[in-house]
């Protein structure tokens, strides 16, 4: 089991490279499944988090400790309706804005956008998800797969490590933009169900790369 201090760097990590690859700008959070616990980091701007600020919140809350994110609601949604996710990232992509109101799923268009889902569902209400009960209808938009579209609210992605999730959430990010390129298409070619099974088998081996490249990425 990774360490609590290690979760704590991580998570810093990662919504300082969240914050440097435009992802968010002055709200969005990360999380990590720690024990009986979730860590998270706190209502603030991501670039200028620090270990110290993380916030332990337990799974079983009935209220959100001080510094939480509102929207912590929903990592804990997600930590009980999926028991396979160890982090969270929630962003706001600009991209994620436009695609989420022009189509009710997105379909892989792109091998990479496979690692995101067999498809990527598109949660259908623009409310903040402060509250258990909204959150929990959110999370019952993601019964599989790693990435869910709020319309008119950002986003959610999943990851075994802060890290992948929030690789997830730039490929999301470039989802996005291709699924916007094809709009005026008369014809767009997804990928067939074996070309997305095809991708998705080498996701583990793969995605960790993608993440040591944004993070060199964002320290230009």
């Amino acid at each position: 089991m990774i360490s609590a201090p290690t979760r704590r760097s991580d998570l810093v990590e990662a919504a300082h490279v969240l914050s440097g690859l435009g992802l968010v700008t002055a709200y969005g959070h990360v999380s990590a499944r720690a024990g009986a616990s979730m860590l998270i980091t706190p209502a603030a701007d991501l670039a200028t988090v620090a270990e110290s600020a993380i916030v332990d919140v337990p799974l079983e809350a009935s209220s959100l400790p001080k510094g939480a994110p509102a929207e912590a609601w929903v990592h804990l949604a997600l930590y009980h309706a999926r028991p396979d996710v160890e982090s969270i990232a929630r962003a706001q992509p600009a991209s994620s804005f436009p695609a989420a109101a022009t189509a009710r799923s997105l379909v892989p268009l792109h091998g990479q956008a496979a690692w995101l889902g067999e498809s990527i569902p598109v949660h259908d209400s623009a409310h903040l998800l402060r509250s258990l009960d909204l959150a929990e209808r959110a999370a019952q938009a993601l019964p599989t797969g790693e990435a869910l579209l709020l319309r008119g609210n950002g986003a959610i992605t999943l990851g075994a490590t802060p890290g992948v999730a929030v690789a997830r959430m730039w490929l999301l990010s470039a989802a996005c933009d291709v699924q916007l390129a094809t709009l005026a298409a008369a014809k767009v070619n997804p990928l067939t169900a074996e070309e997305v099974a095809s991708w998705r088998a080498v996701r583990d081996e793969l995605l960790p790369r993608l993440w040591q490249h944004l993070q060199r990425r964002a320290q230009r």
